[in-house]
């Protein structure tokens, strides 16, 4: 199993000092950045543009940019996140676009690729991309906003997932996104997740640097 990475949620940060927000993250010792680029559309509300992931690479921040595309058309958005400085490009499997295709344009520009399950999706789906991708997430809230409560029903779809893994020998990072926080978070990590989005219990912790520590903590 890959050393657990927790990736704070730049959604929950301060949206009027979003460098602040993410030096915030690096200045913790982390190195991955959750950015969740959200359409209107594909879920009930808007966040961020390729120039907001640009504007942080010109402010000096430096993290593993993990960005997360809920949109309905995200072929159409790979190369403008590419190009402001995603590292990893995540694609949901339920709207209708060639997937293998966008998959493949993701590596062909530089960056890391990864497939997304919403609550409602079987892990079946997105069998026959597993041999394709650099990580594989599954929503455990439905997206669209943050602070919603974590569904434990989708640890069910963690394991079968890590089974998978195991089976195929895959090597792929198993990611969860939706609720997470200390506690659900070793379930998770017990049913095989490895990175572990966190928005709301991050950026809201009395403590971040012991919240972080409590994460480090799983792979121990």
């Amino acid at each position: 199993m890959h050393t657990p990475v927790l990736a704070p949620s730049l959604l929950a940060g301060d949206h009027a000092n979003l460098g602040t927000s993410a030096r915030g993250v690096a200045d913790l010792g982390l190195s991955w950045l959750h950015i969740a680029i959200m359409d209107g559309h594909f879920v009930p509300n808007l966040s961020f543009g390729p120039e907001t992931v640009a504007a942080l690479r010109r402010t000096g921040v430096k993290m593993f940019f993990d960005v997360h595309l809920m949109l309905d058309e995200p072929h159409r958005y790979i190369e403008p996140f590419a190009k402001a400085g995603a590292n990893n490009i995540s694609i949901h499997i339920e709207p209708a676009y060639d997937h293998v295709a966008a998959l493949a344009h993701i590596r062909a520009l530089g960056c890391q690729c990864g497939i997304v399950l919403n609550p409602g999706t079987p892990a079946s789906a997105i069998e026959p991309l597993l041999d394709q991708v650099d990580l594989v997430l599954v929503m455990t809230v439905q997206p669209g906003f943050g602070g919603q409560p974590f569904r434990r029903d989708m640890l069910p779809k963690l394991q079968h997932l890590d089974a998978l893994r195991r089976t195929h020998n895959y090597t792929w990072r198993l990611e969860v996104d939706g609720g997470i926080d200390l506690s659900n978070a070793a379930e998770c990590h017990g049913a095989g997740a490895d990175t572990f989005v966190a928005g709301t219990s991050f950026y809201k912790a009395a403590d971040r640097a012991q919240f972080a520590s409590g994460f480090a903590q799983l792979g121990r």
